[in-house]
């Protein structure tokens, strides 16, 4: 294999010695005969992203991170157990992460990284930092940079950085919403018809139709944990069907408040420990198809799905994203169309690790099991 570095993803580690300096570049991967690796997950969202602007589509996205901050012991192992009781929006002092974000927000934006917001989330030692929309593949690298910047400063500070989906139980946990818009060549926005209904185009409603259609396999890269499917459950702010909505945040898809030029789409059940560039490439790429087939995506559900009932989820016809990594595997099995845009290498590479996964935490007996049972038989 050979690295061939992306010129532009050139930057200098802003909390490096200054004397000595380190860099990096992000790289493409290419076999010894000089074809690209069918296993480089970047080069597959360049395919796709491609494809789009072939079509005169350009994809802007912009992740939003949530992550806990836990503090670790004399000995260096990380501890769920602390005594923040911080929750959404509050600030320091009850804020014990404060100096923390603020540290990675600075690092990121020396590194030419844009943030738009940081503040506290919901559950206690739980973060949010959300970073200006970029191009798809800028995107995806960005969310490479996030991730390590973020552990790399939570770790100076003495607390270690997790992304991991839901550490704790009875908290919400963490995920990467990630929000699309789509232009034109000139850079219109064509998710946006002040006359259409909910401000939206026809393009926007494909676009919606084709990620739903294909969420449930999509599920697979987005949530690819077992952990994963932790959150993924009703009460938590994580959706748990396939639907979109115009008002509210318990449906996957979402349109934010926003219209006319800011009109976009948001995503809410990837986990922030997934694959950037392969989620992107998914959710355009079946955006795509919907726009090629001129699908249409079920009403809006602008209610609270939390408290849906099964005759209401029967009449509505939604379908469940999968409830656990066995489950999305199953999906994925079933959808050649989002096989087709990872290719047949990454494909079953990607089902032989998570069907491995899967085996080894059924395969275990957890401290749930002999909690609940040892005593009573």
């Amino acid at each position: 294999m050979y690295l061939h570095p992306d010129l532009d993803t050139f930057v200098i580690f802003p909390w490096r010695p200054q004397q000595g300096k380190v860099a990096r570049f992000l790289c493409d991967v290419y076999k010894a005969n000089g074809e690209i690796f069918e296993g480089d997950s970047r080069m597959v969202l360049k395919r796709v992203v491609q494809q789009a602007e072939e079509k005169g589509i350009y994809l802007n996205v912009g992740p939003e991170f949530e992550f806990f901050l836990f503090p670790t012991d004399d000995d260096g192992n990380v501890t769920i157990d602390t005594g923040e009781q911080a929750g959404y929006f509050d600030v320091a002092p009850i804020d014990g992460g404060e100096n923390v974000r603020r540290d990675i927000v600075l690092n990121l934006e020396e590194m030419g990284i844009e943030v738009e917001s940081s503040f506290h989330e919901y559950a206690p030692c739980q973060h949010e930092i959300d970073l200006k929309y970029t191009d798809a593949c800028a995107a995806a690298d960005m969310i490479q940079s996030f991730r390590m910047t973020t552990k790399v400063i939570a770790k100076r500070h003495g607390l270690h950085a997790t992304f991991m989906p839901k550490p704790r139980d009875g908290k919400e946990g963490s995920g990467m919403h990630l929000n699309f818009s789509l232009t034109d060549a000139e850079g219109k926005n064509i998710l946006c018809d002040p006359d259409g209904e909910n401000g939206l185009s026809e393009m926007a409603y494909q676009f919606i139709a084709g990620i739903l259609k294909h969420l449930p396999a999509i599920c697979l890269i987005v949530n690819p944990l077992v952990n994963s499917y932790k959150r993924l459950r009703p009460g938590f702010d994580a959706p748990v069907y396939a639907a979109w909505s115009a008002t509210n945040r318990t449906a996957s898809l979402r349109i934010p408040a926003t219209r006319g030029e800011h009109t976009r789409i948001e995503l809410r059940n990837p986990d922030a420990v997934s694959n950037g560039y392969l989620s992107i490439a998914l959710c355009l790429a079946a955006g795509l198809e919907g726009i090629a087939n001129k699908w249409m995506p079920p009403a809006s559900v602008d209610f609270n799905l939390f408290h849906i009932t099964e005759e209401e989820k029967a009449e509505l016809g939604l379908v469940d994203l999968p409830g656990s990594l066995g489950a999305a595997i199953q999906a994925f099995e079933k959808d050649s169309f989002v096989q087709s845009v990872l290719g047949a290498h990454l494909s079953k590479r990607l089902v032989e690790s998570k069907k491995l996964e899967w085996k080894q935490y059924l395969d275990h007996v957890s401290d749930w099991e002999i909690n609940e049972y040892i005593r009573k038989f």
